[in-house]
C-alpha cells in the first residue's frame, strides 16, 4: 500500500481499501452460500481424493443445467438435442448437414440422430434431401418454420445463460472455462 498511497491521494485509496474490502466480504459470501457437493448429496464419508469429488461436481453441475434448460425448452416443445441440432443447421446455413456432421458436432451424444431427425422434420422444423452428385448422401437443413423457432429462443436462452452463470463474473467464467476445456483435453 506504500506506492498506492505515494500515487494516488487519501480519497482514492480509501476508495480502493473499500473495494477490497467488498471484494473480501462477496467471497466469503460466495463460499459460505454455495453448497459443497458432498452436503448436497447427503454424502456422509469424505471423497476419496480431490478429482473424485470434482468429477461428481462437475456432474451434479451439468445435470442440474440440463434439467433447467429441458424445463426451459418443454414450453416450446424441444428437448436440448433438438435445440442442438436445430442451431448447427442454422449454422450450416443453406449448405444443411448430412446426419453423421450433425452427430460429430452435437453437445451431448445422441445415438440414434436418424430418430431426431425425423422428429424435426415431421415439425416442419427441417428437410431433407438425396444431394444430386452422391445420391447415397442425404441433407437435413432447417426450415423457415425452424429459424423462426430459434430466433424466438434467442433472447430467453440468452437471459436463461446469463441468470445461471451471470453472477459469477467475467474472470471467473473465462477461469471456468479454461479449466473445462483443459478437463474436456484430458478425456480425449
Amino acid at each position: 500500500m506504500g506506492r498506492a498511497a505515494a500515487i494516488l491521494g487519501a480519497r482514492e485509496l480509501r476508495h480502493l481499501q473499500s473495494l477490497r474490502l467488498t471484494v473480501v466480504v462477496i467471497t466469503i459470501i460466495l463460499t459460505r452460500v454455495a453448497k459443497s457437493i458432498q452436503s448436497e448429496i447427503q454424502q456422509t464419508k469424505p471423497f476419496n481424493t480431490l478429482e473424485e469429488e470434482a468429477l461428481v461436481s462437475l456432474q451434479r453441475t451439468a445435470d442440474r443445467f440440463h434439467w433447467r434448460m429441458s424445463e426451459m425448452l418443454k414450453a416450446h416443445g424441444l428437448s436440448p438435442t433438438q435445440y442442438n441440432a436445430l442451431r448447427i443447421l442454422r449454422g450450416a446455413k443453406d449448405e444443411g448437414r448430412a446426419c453423421s456432421e450433425i452427430a460429430e458436432r452435437m453437445i451431448n451424444r445422441d445415438p440414434d440422430i436418424t430418430r431426431l431427425i425425423d422428429r424435426l422434420e415431421r415439425r416442419g422444423l427441417v428437410v431433407r434431401s438425396r444431394e444430386g452428385r452422391d445420391r447415397r448422401v442425404i441433407t437435413t437443413r432447417i426450415t423457415p418454420a425452424g429459424l423462426e423457432l430459434l430466433g424466438s429462443l434467442d433472447g430467453p436462452i440468452e437471459d436463461f445463460n446469463r441468470k445461471l452463470l451471470g453472477p459469477l463474473g467475467e474472470p471467473r467464467l473465462r477461469t471456468l472455462i479454461q479449466l473445462l476445456d483443459a478437463a474436456r483435453e484430458q478425456a480425449e
